[in-house]
């Protein structure tokens, strides 16, 4: 770990304006010190914002507004979550450990890095970590990594389970002077890039529309305790008289970013909640899949937990 300078901003207008060039936000740190130890992140000089004013969850008609420095323990527990929006509580708990979602905030785990074993290896190149160097994983350890969405230059997957909640929530995130964005154009379509913030960009809340269906999140992992998504689901449906009136899916663990999965929920609206459909709606998202040599397990384990899931909600 390299020597580095430190600041603690009172307001998001100071905030910025101390995010000079090579310096890094610190929020709860539980990703970030991480990486500094490891060497993957340099910063010459940190800026502690989890003094600014969005440590708060607050109520927008039916929606929430969830300050960036919130909490994630706070998030899980908030009554207003668990009533209305209980796969975003239950995406939470299984992210992490007690003790670090004590630490940990939300505007951190929208952002924290990928657990990609090269990424986190200085030793090894790593296109996100030093661009152009190229990808190992491609052909070395990738069992747990992306079947959809990924390039070339880069197969990894995004580590947020509670990002993968706010994708089917339609969340919207607001950043500092800049308005508000979807997660989609948040973390945009490079997988190279961790998302598509200039360095400088400070999260400040993340806004939540009202969900008028069941939902749930549902998580495998390779064992029961603290561990990364193979592949995990955020959904919600809306079924009258054994028709879907409306669906939203999103899946963890396969991308670069929490995956929308726009085509099974278009092949989901207006056509009956049985298992055949929800298999067929799965197989249409599926089909754009691209496996690695050790990966391809996740297709069929993504299929048979969309259609366990919908199932269930049904």
């Amino acid at each position: 770990m390299r020597p580095f300078t430190y600041a603690r901003a009172t307001t998001p207008d100071e905030a910025v304006a101390q995010h000079t060039e090579g310096a890094a936000y610190l929020g709860g740190g539980t990703n970030l010190v991480d990486l500094m130890r490891l060497g993957v992140a340099l910063p010459s000089h940190l800026v502690d914002v989890t003094r600014l004013p969005h440590a708060q969850i607050e109520t927008d008609g039916d929606g929430l507004l969830i300050g960036a420095a919130v909490r994630n323990s706070d998030l899980a527990a908030h009554a207003v979550v668990r009533e209305r929006f209980p796969m975003l509580a239950r995406a939470v708990l299984t992210g992490a450990s007690g003790q670090i979602r004590n630490m940990a905030t939300v505007g951190g785990n929208l952002l924290q890095r990928t657990r990609c074993p090269y990424f986190q290896d200085v030793t090894r190149p790593c296109n996100r970590r030093d661009p152009g160097t190229g990808c190992p994983a491609r052909e070395g350890e990738h069992e747990n990594l992306a079947i959809l969405g990924h390039t070339p230059d880069c197969v990894a997957t995004h580590p947020s389970d509670m990002a993968v909640a706010l994708a089917a929530l339609d969340a919207r995130v607001r950043v500092h002077g800049r308005g508000e964005t979807g997660l989609d154009d948040l973390y945009g379509d490079d997988p190279v890039r961790a998302s598509a913030l200039r360095p400088d960009d400070l999260i400040t809340h993340v806004r939540v529309p009202p969900l008028a269906m069941r939902g749930t999140y549902r998580k495998v992992r390779e064992r029961a305790s603290f561990a990364f998504a193979l592949v995990s689901i955020a959904a919600a449906l809306d079924v009258a008289d054994g028709v879907v009136r409306d669906c939203r899916i999103a899946l963890g663990g396969v991308a670069a970013k929490p995956w929308r999965a726009r085509r099974a929920e278009a092949a989901l609206r207006g056509g009956p909640a049985t298992e055949d459909a929800f298999t067929r709606a799965a197989d249409a998202e599926l089909a754009a899949a691209e496996p690695l040599r050790d990966n391809g397990y996740k297709i069929p384990l993504a299929r048979n937990l969309v259609v366990r899931t919908l199932g269930e909600l049904t």
